[in-house]
């Protein structure tokens, strides 16, 4: 019985018809040659190799006998055969491979090519056996009639020239090139000889270069074809370099000015970007009488007469301007500054000396051309700014940045982004001035321009929200608004698309914002984006970022309520969630809470729901469990935890005793053994678990700190309020006081400040703790003191730099209101705000009582002066 096939809408139209018939026919047409391809008996039969020769006898026989691609697999696997028996290879193989390589086609010169560089760089052979053997054969095909050939072969032979002692270098390679580069020569040759005296020139000292390599050097840059002329010019540099100043002032130098102008543009276009590279090697004079005239010229040349070379000065442009600072006057130095600036807008207005008909008559390749100039001006903005003077950015050079940001090639925009870091860098305080431009390059249309931005995004923040303090607070405080709303766009842009890549880079880099932005806004406007993603997001890795992004706002989030739900969240919709896939990432996200935070935070929290799933009814998530716990017990401190460890030994036997998964019960097993193995920690420091316990008390501390903190300011917000019923009463008490008598008033006076000072030394002492307790804050949080944001793949052992060593033992930490209160465990550590309020209010009564005796006294006083009057 067939199955009903059910078409929806089928066109029945005589040209879908005809449309149908000639796919049909395509597809016959593409299957034909596969038919004709097939090999018959004979040719199966000749390309059968008897299965016992051993592998030198193989490859001389598939080289002797067998077909070309039997003989360039034997040439490709060349190395292995000198790894395995270098000295049959070399007797056997190695002639033939010589003997095939004179009739041999393209595709095994260029295995064979790649074959002898293999064999050089694994070192298989001595270096003299390899000249011996190898270099004959390189030499013989370097001028192979195929230039793709003949350039293989070139780059293997300038590889072995640098492991060649100077001798067989001179005989063998130095000696030949003599005639080699004559002018009765191919162009190949005089081409190829060009390359390997730029080789050379290293390899010798400065007489021998000048003697033997010098006068073929002069030459080759006379020399009738431009290709040979070109290829000289580039090989100046590495020249001039082996010669040494002098040489290069007398030789090298006068070459470059007449190979500057020559004839063929690609010529002078070879000899500006020489010119440029060897900028540090000339002196003032040299610079200032030979260089800048050229570069003068080059500049007016570029927009008038050779276009060519556009693309080229606007590349070396900036280490032309800031090679040449020196020597510029302001005239000169304000004309690069414009031709920098022109260069910027090529192509994007009505000028750059074109006429209107010219600019109608744009080619493609022209727009290529001003995008990749544009480009090349990005890319030198930063040394652009070391040029004009990092004071002078927003007056020269902020017009050009805003341009560059907002262009409308994606290329522009990406190399801006990409150099935005060093931008921000230099302009330091003065770094405030670019921020519109980093929320427009944030809600880029691009995901490549979001992505390069990203890269260094932390240290952009950083320095927007620090590096411009001499500029005022203000500014600062204003960047807030639209960079949050910039941010969220940015992360919504990245998951909706598709390169998940992106979007993992930019949640890992968003662990910064907690030293950006203030926490409630972190609470509202990111954290429960994290957790959304972390439930509807399909991508493995974009989950476990934005878990562990999540675990950096929670560690910083200031407010108790804040944190209670978001623990309260994890748990429910994570742990204890419906699907599978959500326990398997709150397994995730508990690991990042135990690199993050202090043991007893993980304990008081997350410990038991992590062991509920010892019962979860999926394999998966019970595995991944039993790989954990060997983590979740080292957070255990004795006799501290003695409970949760007698539960975690509890969940274990379960799992031996029921587990029927066999998988999970080898797993198990396993982590049975590693667990007996495991020491667990004291409360009281040792010497094996020194460190860890350091790095743990200072999470704690720091833990306790934003409870500290959180406490301070709820008292800071109670005694606002009071202050002002405080002072109306004391208004209304002055004013019924005043009608009292003269002497009643003085004592009254007389008992007044102590109360006063009483009360302001209290209030001083509130606000010292609370600046004291912010300062921890700042060393806690600032990213130069952690960088827990910062190191993703890293243990928390390496990940978290201590601040502050030994504070005694910690307690273990509450976040509820009990933390607050005194405790009798006897632990020295503890910081209870109760027990300061009441040393506070002693104190107060104190005061009150010395006051009371004060006051009684004046009045006895005030009582016997009557009764003496009278």
């Amino acid at each position: 019985m067939h199955p009903i096939i059910f078409f929806s809408k089928m066109d029945f139209s005589q040209s879908n018809l005809f449309g149908y018939i000639e796919d049909l026919q395509e597809l016959t047409i593409i299957e034909r040659p596969v038919r004709r391809s097939l090999k018959t008996p004979e040719e199966i039969e000749r390309l059968t190799v008897d299965e016992e020769l051993s592998d030198i006898e193989r490859a001389v026989y598939l080289l002797s006998s067998g077909q070309d691609i039997q003989g360039t697999s034997v040439v490709a696997n060349l190395p292995a055969l000198m790894r395995q028996n270098p000295a049959e290879t070399l007797r056997r193989v190695l002639p033939k491979i010589r003997e095939v390589l004179h009739v041999a086609g393209v595709e095994m010169q260029l295995t064979a090519a790649v074959s002898f560089l293999t064999v050089l760089q694994e070192e298989s052979v001595s270096i003299h056996t390899y000249s011996h053997s190898f270099l004959h054969i390189i030499l013989q095909n370097l001028e192979h009639r195929d230039a793709g050939v003949s350039n293989a072969w070139l780059e293997t032979l300038l590889a072995v020239i640098e492991a060649l002692p100077k001798e067989t270098i001179r005989h063998e390679i130095l000696n030949p090139l003599v005639s080699k580069a004559q002018l009765s020569q191919t162009l190949q040759s005089r081409l190829v000889s060009c390359k390997i005296m730029g080789k050379l020139a290293n390899k010798f000292e400065a007489h021998i270069i000048k003697r033997e390599i010098l006068p073929l050097v002069k030459s080759l840059c006379q020399d009738v074809e431009y290709e040979v002329r070109t290829c000289m010019c580039r090989q100046l540099e590495h020249i001039a370099k082996g010669v040494g100043t002098e040489l290069t002032k007398t030789v090298v130098l006068p070459e470059l000015v007449e190979l500057a102008r020559d004839e063929g543009s690609s010529v002078r276009l070879a000899a500006f970007e020489t010119l440029v590279n060897l900028l540090d090697m000339f002196d003032a004079d040299d610079r200032s009488q030979t260089v800048l005239p050229l570069v003068k010229s080059f500049c007016e040349k570029s927009f008038k007469a050779d276009e060519s070379i556009l693309v080229s000065l606007s590349f070396h442009l900036g280490k032309l301007c800031n090679g040449l600072y020196g020597i510029f006057t302001p005239e000169q130095h304000l004309r690069f500054l414009d031709f920098y600036k022109k260069l910027s807008t090529l192509g994007l207005q009505q000028e750059n000396g074109h006429n209107d008909n010219q600019l109608q008559l744009q080619t493609l390749e022209q727009e290529k051309k001003y995008i990749s100039v544009r480009k090349n001006c990005a890319y030198n903005f930063p040394a652009m700014i070391v040029f004009v003077d990092p004071k002078n950015f927003h007056l020269e050079l902020y017009s050009i940045f805003f341009c560059l940001c907002h262009d409308p090639e994606v290329p522009v925009r990406y190399t801006m982004a990409i150099s935005f870091y060093e931008v921000a860098k230099l302009l330091n305080s003065g770094v405030y001035t670019i921020h519109k431009e980093l929320v427009t390059l944030l809600q880029d249309e691009s995901l490549e321009v979001l992505d390069a931005l990203v890269g260094h995004l932390p240290e952009i923040l950083e320095l927007m929200t620090n590096g411009g303090e001499n500029s005022g607070s203000e500014s600062k405080l204003l960047s807030i608004p639209d960079l949050i709303p910039a941010l969220t766009t940015a992360e919504q842009r990245a998951a909706t698309s598709l390169k998940w890549r992106t979007h993992e880079k930019l949640l890992q880099k968003y662990a910064c914002l907690p030293h950006i932005i203030p926490s409630d806004q972190i609470y509202y406007r990111f954290l429960h984006r994290m957790l959304t993603i972390i439930l509807t997001n399909n991508v493995l890795p974009v989950q476990k970022a934005a878990a562990r992004t999540l675990c950096v706002y929670l560690r910083y989030n200031r407010k108790q309520e804040q944190r209670h739900e978001v623990i309260q969240k994890l748990i429910e919709q994570l742990g204890q969630g419906k699907s599978y896939w959500n326990r398997l990432r709150f397994l995730d996200t508990c690991e990042f809470i135990m690199e993050l935070f202090s043991k007893s935070f993980f304990c008081k929290y997350f410990f038991l729901p992590v062991l509920e799933l010892t019962h979860d009814p999926v394999a998966n998530v019970r595995m991944k469990l039993c790989y954990l716990l060997p983590k979740v017990k080292s957070t255990l401190k004795i006799p501290t935890d003695k409970h949760l460890l007698q539960q975690l030994e509890l969940c274990i036997r379960k799992l031996l005793c029921q587990e029927k998964d066999k998988d999970v019960l080898t797993i198990v097993k396993r982590t049975v053994l590693e667990l007996d193995r495991m020491e667990i920690s004291v409360d009281a420091f040792q010497k094996r678990f020194y460190e860890n316990d350091l790095l743990d008390q200072e999470k704690e501390r720091q833990e306790h700190l934003l409870l500290e903190m959180e406490q301070l300011e709820k008292e800071k917000q109670q005694n606002e309020g009071r202050s002002t019923n405080i002072n109306d009463k004391m208004f209304e008490k002055k004013r019924r006081d005043s009608k009292t008598s003269s002497v009643l008033a003085k004592s009254i006076t007389l008992s007044v400040p102590g109360s006063s000072s009483s009360t302001s030394a209290g209030k001083e002492d509130k606000k010292s703790k609370l600046v004291r307790s912010q300062s921890f804050s700042t060393q806690a949080l600032h990213p130069k003191y952690s960088n827990i944001d910062k190191c993703p793949n890293k243990s928390s052992a390496t990940g978290y730099t201590s601040s502050v060593s030994g504070m005694g033992k910690s307690c273990m930490l509450s976040f509820s209101d009990d933390s607050f209160r005194a405790h009798s465990t006897g632990n020295s550590g503890n910081v209870a705000f109760p027990s300061s309020c009441s040393s506070r209010n002693l104190f107060n009564s104190a005061d009150q009582k010395n006051n009371g005796n004060k006051e009684s006294q004046s009045r006895k006083m005030s009582i016997k002066n009557r009764k003496s009057n009278s």
